[in-house]
């Protein structure tokens, strides 16, 4: 039965599909819907490859190569894949550090580290990454791109455009004066066609006229605009033939990093991704065989010299409003632009730079999540930080750094929390004594307690957070008495510093001539405990089953003469 349920949880979605059935009609859905999709694609890829800091081709080789598969291997029923906005900041700093070459390789070693994640199940830890972090980050990746555009969209004359947040915006102002009119007039035309064109016929491909108008005027009235044929004057046509990366240790080494923040940016932008779409059509992706899938298209995409890629949520929707129904639909929008790769390419080279940047400050703009970055400023203190902090990180510093620092701090933030949910007690003050499911023996835990018998009530999962704090409770009792006993029913979770703070009390209380009992210990903290001899047929301390019987064996070892009385460490 495990070995069914792991081979399920591992099967493409495009495999259970056609299994259950597939017929003309669905075929006929999914083409149109491909088509749709392909067309949406077909600029933003080009607009992508090129913020990135490569050719327009090679965002087209993404999305044929990685969409194509992402589709057909994947987990999700309708995920598109193919080149993102979240990925230029990293990919334009790989190419500027390390080369294309470079580049191809972190892509090779990310979609290997997706398989590895995939297969070791590690695709339902992605949920656990906080909001305030993902906000964070790409609100401020939004930003970046949004930046990065501003040359291209008012036609500054500028030899070069610094990497960095702060000088960039430093040269924007030194060039400001050399702003072109017709390229100016073309952007911002662009963007108000786009704009409108999602206010009044969202149906349409607003990406796609805007940029056929604006490379339509452009040629028509020959403006001189830069286009992609004046920057990119050699641009290959079709499909390049595999090939390997160069490769060697040091520069196995050099992009180590580059090639894990890749593989992490792949994997949670695909999940989230596929949640959404689930979302919208009511199915339930398969998490683990979606990083699968994920992975073999980079590693694919890295073969045949693309970029990286992972599940587009704007491309996804799109797919779902068309009428897709199954992965076909994505492997055909995969055809579709290769079919424009083999027989149009050449028309690429009309298209002006400054229509692309218009289509990159929507992307910017929809990848900021305004509505949820002011939702979250109004949350507490520490989420704030957090999410300002992960923000400000990526902007000014390094994409890698602010997703460290923030999931670091959000781990920690995590478990400041969840210590204080942990209540040690040995009284009936304590606030979990009010509630009312509270059993009579939890409310009167010290009603009628033999002398010499300390108790205490531990509340909660005693982890490395709050295992000195059960040591600093159990030290204010002062003079040890002869027996404590530890009730621990509504301890759900033992961890190793647990283990070893329990360890270190049963170690100070018997040298101080105390006898440690452990009440009605559950099945995890008492399989902890057993790793390290101080499970049920321990003689260093003794588990009841119940408080009562805990009570009973306190007070025959409180009658017994001598133990108890030093002073606890």
């Amino acid at each position: 039965m495990r070995r069914d349920a792991r081979i399920a949880a591992f099967t493409p979605k495009l495999f259970t599909v056609i299994g259950a059935g597939y017929s003309v009609d669905s075929f006929r859905r999914d083409a149109v819907a491909g088509l749709t999709v392909a067309i949406v694609a077909l600029p933003l890829a080009m607009a992508l490859a090129i913020a990135s800091g490569a050719s327009p081709d090679k965002g087209l080789i993404t999305s044929v190569i990685a969409g194509f598969l992402i589709s057909a291997l994947g987990g999700s029923r309708v995920q598109v894949g193919g080149p993102t906005g979240a990925f230029v900041v990293v990919v334009f700093n790989v190419i500027a550090q390390h080369g294309y070459d470079g580049l191809l390789l972190a892509t090779l070693m990310a979609g290997l580290i997706l398989i590895v994640a995939g297969y070791s199940g590690l695709g339902s830890l992605v949920r656990f990454i906080p909001q305030p972090v993902v906000t964070g980050f790409t609100a401020g990746i939004a930003v970046i791109i949004a930046s990065s555009q501003v040359k291209d969209f008012l036609g500054l004359s500028m030899k070069s455009v610094p990497t960095d947040f702060v000088p960039k915006w430093q040269a924007y102002w030194d060039a400001l004066g050399s702003v072109h009119p017709d390229t100016l007039m073309i952007g911002i035309g662009s963007l108000a066609l786009i704009i409108a064109l999602r206010l009044w016929a969202p149906r349409l491909p607003g990406f796609l006229i805007a940029v056929m108008i604006a490379a339509a005027l452009v040629t028509l009235l020959h403006l001189p605009v830069p286009t992609i044929g004046s920057r990119f004057p050699d641009l290959p046509t079709g499909l390049p033939a595999p090939a390997m990366p160069d490769m060697s240790f040091a520069k196995l080494q050099s992009v180590m990093s580059s090639a894990f923040t890749i593989a992490f940016l792949a994997g949670i932008e695909a999940l989230l991704s596929a949640v959404v779409a689930d979302g919208m059509i009511g199915s339930r992706h398969r998490s683990n065989q979606e990083l699968v899938g994920q992975g073999v298209a980079n590693l694919a995409s890295a073969l045949f010299g693309g970029l990286p890629a992972t599940g587009a949520i704007a491309r996804t929707a799109t797919n779902v409003k068309a009428g897709a129904i199954s992965p076909v639909a994505g492997m055909m929008h995969a055809i579709f632009l290769l079919l424009f790769i083999l027989f149009a390419s050449d028309l690429m080279a009309y298209v002006p730079l400054a229509a692309l940047a218009a289509i990159l400050f929507m992307v910017a703009w929809g990848m900021s999540e305004h509505h949820r970055f002011i939702q979250l400023l109004r949350m507490p203190n520490g989420d704030r930080g957090l999410l300002l902090l992960t923000f400000g990180l990526t902007v000014l510093v390094d994409l890698t750094v602010a997703i460290g620092v923030g999931v670091t701090l959000a781990s920690l933030l995590f478990m400041m929390r969840m210590s204080k949910t942990v209540e040690i007690a040995s009284d009936t003050n304590s606030s979990s004594s009010d509630r009312r499911e509270e059993e009579d023996e939890d409310i009167h835990q010290r009603d009628g307690l033999p002398t010499g018998v300390e108790v205490f009530r531990i509340d909660g999962p005693v982890f490395f957070g709050v295992a000195n704090e059960l040591l600093d409770t159990l030290r204010r009792i002062g003079r040890a008495p002869k027996v404590i006993v530890l009730r621990m029913r509504r301890v759900p979770l033992l961890d190793a510093s647990g283990v070893t703070a329990i360890e270190e009390i049963v170690r100070q209380t018997a040298s101080a001539g105390t006898q440690i009992i452990l009440s009605g210990v559950q099945a995890q903290p008492k399989a902890m405990l057993e790793r390290v001899s101080l499970g049920p047929g321990s003689s260093r301390l003794i588990h009841s089953d119940d408080f009562p019987e805990a009570l009973r064996i306190a007070a025959a070892i409180a009658d017994a003469p001598g133990a108890g009385g030093a002073r606890l460490n």
